[in-house]
């Protein structure tokens, strides 16, 4: 789950990170409101979405009068912002976070991530702040200086004293860089997050070290621990099928094809994925309906892939181990007498009681096409989306 900038600089600023003050606004007036309440010569108008490249979009703007800040703000609310993360068509602004300003000699990158390799959490810090860290990743690797960490420990103050170092810090500075790369390791574990980021991280112009701007990313397995983290959610945000498919439970991303997946298994759901594409065909999502395939769970994924106007086929790709596969077959008899079929359907099963599902489904008279093996199902469900196949009764094609 990604939470807004401003919710970030919250949770920031509980931790005895340096934030600059900000005010959240909803309307043009509300934010020549904030600036005059914050006072100040410059201040900084940036648009709350969940998409890195705000900048180069023109989600961030600086303003150096109230008035500056109003029109600043009426040229982003209401209106959609493109990022290179948002799609073409964009995301829509809906809150503006008016800041003041803060005049800068030096900016910096910090961040935290899971490196799976290693099995530990990296902090990650770089001299080239303020511009994409991916870049610099391809263009400047040895830019970007990396210490791993225990997580029962936390980030040690040697680390954190060497890191402030390679950031060409000392002193006093230095001490405040290192508190507070250690203050995001402390967010990073007791918020059970998957991402945390400063950048840019700045040296004012007063010789304070500053978050300008802030990213968390929170594991959403760890979020029943955090009813307050829960409750910075933006459904608006998100993507509606991945919210709907939450609700049920499931694990779902939207993806561009058109070829709908349902699976049973993460890692069989990648592989599907694979497999399609490996056939020539585009997948319009990644779904894992966990091992209990039920009546209940299946039918609220039809919904869910049915109601994806993109979706040209559906493939449903179940392997039965703990469920076995006759269990499986009548949850989905049971499904599509609730959910109307309207585009083809591919079904492979494989495991225990393979043979008692595949009777089930040949006998249930639904529209259906059988597949063989894991290949075939891909190989049909590509050439359904193409209109080259069509499902018959019996459920052979």
């Amino acid at each position: 789950m990604k939470v807004h900038e401003y919710q970030a600089k919250k949770i920031f600023h509980a931790f005895g990170i340096p934030v600059p003050r900000g005010i959240v606004t909803q309307s043009a007036e509300e934010a020549q409101g904030a600036a005059r309440e914050l006072g100040g010569e410059l201040f900084a108008v940036k648009a709350q979405v969940h998409a890195g490249g705000r900048g180069k979009g023109g989600g961030v703007k600086l303003a150096k009068s109230v008035d500056e800040v109003r029109t600043a703000a009426e040229a982003m609310i209401g209106k959609p912002l493109v990022t290179h993360q948002t799609g073409p068509e964009g995301v829509i602004v809906r809150t503006v976070l008016v800041e003041q300003g803060c005049p800068f000699e030096r900016q910096f990158y910090v961040g935290i991530v899971l490196d799976r390799a290693a099995e530990a959490p990296v902090v990650m810090v770089s001299q080239e702040g303020g511009v994409e860290i991916e870049k610099v990743a391809r263009e400047k690797p040895a830019a970007i200086v990396k210490r791993h960490f225990d997580p029962r420990r936390g980030l040690a103050d040697a680390a954190a004293a060497e890191l402030a170092e390679q950031l060409g810090l000392s002193g006093a500075q230095a001490v405040q860089a290192g508190m507070i790369m250690q203050a995001l390791a402390r967010i990073y574990l007791e918020r059970d997050c998957s991402l945390i980021e400063i950048n840019p991280l700045v040296l004012s112009k007063q010789g304070e070290v500053v978050a300008i701007d802030a990213k968390i990313n929170l594991d959403d397995n760890a979020l029943f621990r955090h009813e307050e983290l829960q409750a910075m959610r933006d459904r608006s945000e998100e993507d509606p099928r991945e919210a709907e498919a939450a609700d049920y439970g499931f694990s779902y991303v939207s993806l561009d094809g058109d070829i709908g997946c349902m699976v049973n298994g993460a890692g069989l759901a990648m592989a599907t994925n694979d497999i399609i594409t490996h056939a020539g065909g585009s997948p319009a999502n990644f779904l894992d309906v966990g091992g209990a395939a039920d009546p209940e769970r299946v039918t609220n994924a039809f919904k869910l892939l049915l109601g994806d106007p993109r979706v040209k086929t559906v493939l449903v790709n179940i392997f039965g181990g703990i469920v076995k596969c006759d269990v499986i077959a009548n949850g989905i008899v049971a499904a599509l007498q609730s959910v109307p079929l309207t585009v083809p359907m591919v079904v492979r099963l494989e495991g225990t009681n393979v043979d008692d599902g595949r009777r089930i489904l040949r006998e249930s008279g639904h529209p259906l096409i059988e597949a063989d093996d894991f290949a075939d199902a891909a190989r049909k469900a590509v050439a359904a989306a193409r209109g080259e196949l069509q499902p018959t009764k019996g459920g052979a094609a």
